[in-house]
């Protein structure tokens, strides 16, 4: 109430308006507390977009990924409050690299026409394209992301909205343990000049982990507690001495290190994707709802402690967990399909502390997460309170 009542009265007065805009434009804040969702539409059974802003608002999901800039989805996101970073797809980046007026008309089409309605607060260029199998993609990468800039720059959005891009583990080398983790060799001529130029506009390396993937690869030799951030002995880096309880924290410091072997030591890194599938083929027996809900449950947790990992303690880890539902329309192995928070029909999958646009079986079989926020909310509801009034007593003398 009392946020809602300070931003009731400083858009009545336009002076102050100018200078807290001129303030709020000096920094880009593309993400909001620590948890996030990728909100993928690969599927033709999915609850429409009006109806998944009211399952996120229920959520309490401020922070919101989509893949594309669909019109359909930025008009339901409109006066919702919802931080939303929209994508420029792969098969667009050649044309946007090759042209600034392609890349104007772009921004104009997909930024510009939906803001302030509309909080769109980022524009991923590309998903995964370093380290891919198109390699024509990654010579228009970086030729994109900067035309791209420039049109948002020019159009006076680049204290709004920020410029990513993000990368998989496929871009790296020697990732374990997490010291010895340096870019690939054939990715590096590609990837410093990219990182020269975030850090230039002060973007973070946006990275998709998933902990999931890596148990899959080798079963045998990972403990599976140590992916799920169950109880387990964990592992220590031998090089820094650093012991690590979970595998997502040891794969962000391993982008952390190949950053530090690169010359990038203070750039931030922001997990975009990080999730574990509910159901898989034979070959994929950890793809399991019981996994799926302990993995996702347990890193609401880790989010919710807003601590950063062994390696930089204080960044803040924020990730976006993929993804809202399950796609049933995605190729690939089945558990490509099976990612969602939410089945198709707006239920939850499993409970991590959410409720789905109907009920279901799995409705409060966990605990919520009410006690990691409680002393948050408290402070933000003084600060709101205290902030407003100092306010209203300056400009009103």
């Amino acid at each position: 109430m009392a946020r809602k009542c300070f931003w009731l009265c400083v858009q009545s007065l336009p002076g102050f308006w100018i200078v807290f805009s001129a303030i709020a434009s000096s920094t880009v804040q593309a993400f909001t507390g620590t948890y996030g969702i990728n909100y993928g539409r690969i599927a033709d059974n999915i609850p429409s977009p009006d109806e998944v802003v009211s399952l996120l608002k229920a959520a309490k999901i401020k922070n919101v990924r989509i893949y594309d800039a669909d019109h359909n989805v930025l008009k339901a996101f409109s006066g919702t409050g919802l931080e939303l970073e929209v994508g420029l797809p792969n098969g667009f980046l050649k044309e946007t690299s090759a042209s600034e007026e392609h890349a104007m008309n772009w921004v104009k089409e997909n930024v510009q026409a939906f803001l302030p309605e509309t909080h769109i607060c980022g524009i991923a260029i590309g998903n995964e394209v370093l380290g891919g199998g198109d390699l024509e993609l990654w010579g228009a990468l970086l030729g994109a992301a900067k035309n791209i800039y420039k049109a948002v720059k020019s159009l006076n959005l680049d204290g709004v909205v920020q410029i990513t891009t993000a990368h998989s583990q496929a871009v790296f080398s020697n990732s374990f343990p997490p010291s010895s983790c340096i870019f690939r060799e054939n990715v590096v001529q590609y990837m410093r000049p990219l990182l020269e130029f975030l850090t230039e506009i002060g973007s973070p390396f946006c990275l998709n982990a998933y902990p999931f993937l890596a148990y899959m690869s080798d079963p045998e030799n990972i403990d599976i507690n140590y992916a799920l951030f169950e109880s387990t002995k964990g592992i220590i880096d031998p090089k820094t001495g650093l012991h690590y309880d979970n595998m997502l924290d040891a794969q962000i410091d391993a982008a952390y290190a190949a950053l530090a072997d690169a010359g990038y030591r203070k750039m931030e890194v922001i997990v975009t994707e990080t999730g574990w599938a509910s159901r898989g083929d034979e070959n994929e027996a950890a793809a399991t709802v019981s996994n799926a809900k302990i993995f996702n449950y347990n890193l609401r947790k880790r989010l919710a402690k807003k601590k950063g990992t062994p390696y930089r303690p204080r960044n803040v880890l924020k990730a976006y967990v993929f993804a809202t539902f399950n796609e049933n329309l995605k190729p690939g192995p089945t558990s490509e399909r099976n990612f969602g928070l939410f089945k198709a029909d707006g239920s939850i999958s499993y409970d991590v502390g959410f409720h789905g646009l109907k009920s279901s079986s799995s409705d409060s079989s966990y605990l919520s997460l009410k006690s990691f926020r409680a002393r948050g909310l408290l402070a933000n509801h003084i600060f709101s309170l205290t902030f407003s009034a100092v306010t209203l007593h300056l400009l009103l003398r």
